[in-house]
């Protein structure tokens, strides 16, 4: 018998015309509130989430855990054990997606077994128009696709699923509101993401992230300040500052002066023990934020400061809006104020029209500015975005050649930005036991770099001295010093 289709009612769809445009309207900041009615609709029923993607993502997955334990579900380790399943997906290429459909087939059976299991599709990929079509038509087992600037709507969404035993889909062509106090269930006890802004106005010509992210919105400072000083109070030791674009931070606000350089310089004065961030536009880092990395302390001397190009000829048709020269003055400032830094970078190569070069443009620009490490990519059409468009494909297999080349100078990089941590003390935060050996613990050092220790797991979650006895190409091993 002929299994009967499920109703899709499409509250809000994506619109990539509508999700380009930028409203001048003011940011709208909301307190979250639970609804008294749904307070306790988890009791006896379990969730899992698979988090596809960057440290956003991975902030978006704490907030739909917090919320979906604050009605009394419970996480399952198991997929298949679980009554409600979320894919938090990524779109920033093409092989991204391509994982996310895999697995919405391979869940096809298990909703043919287990009928009564929510399945949820949310993240960037739900923000993309030809995604959400292609879900809706093909895959019958997703019951609810819900887009990034409403992830605080979702108890809502899977009650009305549960009432009304339909299909939904709910995506905001438009901003959202600034949602503070969302539920949250960080993932570790130690190191928490502080999410200081969202979405980017770049409109760099190969990303989709302006479209799936939407406008630039900063948090209130005090916000921000608050939730950090109480994550000092529970414990935890760093934070990572986030945001597509956090030098961008502030500039949309319309009621006061205050910018990233002065959000760093307050969190300097916090009790919190380390501070990161990611990730950094170089056409908005100024000279006042490398004088606030400058003051130390609880800033960490490290840096990922995507390229994505040596070549200006490059840099132009992906709108970046630096040259190859500013983006060395830059990196020669802040090596000047910070001698100590660990400088990691974003690379894409075959960009459309890339000649061979403009690549070596690339290379040399890589050994001058003596990365420590770098996320190297072959350029990936995505929808939607002009660069998809541009007709000078390069050749796979050029595009091959190139991507081994550079990784082949950037893991020297790698290999030469451990060594000089050899025969040293560092400062490591200990973070949990090693991957690949239960008796040694791992954690990194104030430049982010990874490190295997002998110790007893008293140690998890100080910051304790270590001498680096031996430097890999991937991370050091070292003996806890008392």
């Amino acid at each position: 018998m002929k299994k009967k289709k499920v109703n899709t009612n499409i509250l809000n769809s994506p619109d990539r015309i509508k999700e380009r445009k930028r409203l001048n309207k003011e940011n709208v900041f909301v307190d979250f509130k639970l609804d008294e009615s749904l307070k306790d609709m988890g009791k006896g029923k379990s969730y899992y989430i698979y988090t596809y993607g960057c440290q956003e993502n991975e902030s978006d997955s704490e907030k739909i855990r917090g919320l979906l334990e604050s009605v009394g579900y419970t996480e399952k380790l198991v997929l298949e054990e679980a009554d409600v399943l979320v894919l938090n997906t990524c779109a920033i290429r093409k092989n991204a997606e391509d994982k996310v459909f895999g697995e919405l087939g391979r869940l096809k059976q298990l909703k043919r077994e287990r009928p009564e299991i929510v399945t949820i599709v949310c993240g960037c990929m739900a923000q993309e128009q030809d995604a959400v079509n292609l879900i809706t038509k093909r895959y019958q087992n997703v019951d609810i696709v819900l887009g990034t600037h409403n992830i605080h709507d979702i108890l809502g969404l899977i009650k009305k699923c549960y009432d009304k035993k339909e299909r939904l889909v709910d995506v905001l062509s438009y901003e959202g509101d600034i949602v503070e106090n969302v539920p949250m269930v960080r993932q570790s006890k130690i190191k928490a993401w502080v999410p200081i802004m969202y979405g980017c106005d770049e409109f760099c010509t190969y990303c989709i992230v302006p479209y799936t992210r939407g406008k630039e919105r900063s948090r209130l400072p005090e916000n921000i300040l608050k939730e950090v000083n109480e994550l000092v109070e529970k414990g935890y030791k760093e934070i990572t500052l986030l945001g597509q674009n956090v030098n961008a931070y502030g500039k949309d606000f319309t009621d006061r002066s205050y910018d990233f350089a002065d959000l760093l310089t307050d969190l300097h004065n916090t009790k919190i023990e380390r501070i990161r961030f990611t990730t950094s536009n170089p056409k908005d880092f100024d000279d006042k934020q490398v004088k606030a990395m400058a003051l130390g302390g609880n800033i960490m001397p490290q840096l990922h400061l995507p390229v994505q190009s040596g070549s200006n000829e490059v840099l132009k048709r992906m709108n970046r809006r630096y040259t190859r020269e500013t983006y060395l003055s830059l990196v020669k400032k802040i090596k000047e104020a910070i001698p100590n830094i660990s400088l990691t970078t974003d690379i894409i190569v075959a960009f459309p029209g890339e000649t061979e070069e403009q690549f070596e443009e690339t290379l040399s620009l890589v050994k001058e500015c003596d990365y420590e490490g770098a996320f190297t990519f072959i350029y990936s059409p995505r929808e939607g975005t002009p660069a998809a468009s541009y007709t000078e494909q390069v050749p796979e297999d050029a595009a091959h050649e190139r991507l081994y080349k550079l990784n082949e100078l950037i893991n020297e990089g790698y290999k030469k930005g451990s060594m000089r941590f050899l025969n040293t003390i560092q400062k490591v935060l200990i973070e949990g036991e090693s991957k690949n050996d239960p008796n040694m613990l791992m954690g990194y050092n104030e430049n982010g770099k990874l490190i295997n220790v002998k110790g007893d797991k008293s140690l998890i979650g100080k910051i304790v001295n270590v001498k680096v006895t031996e430097a890999k190409t991937w991370s050091l091993d070292g003996e806890y010093v008392e």
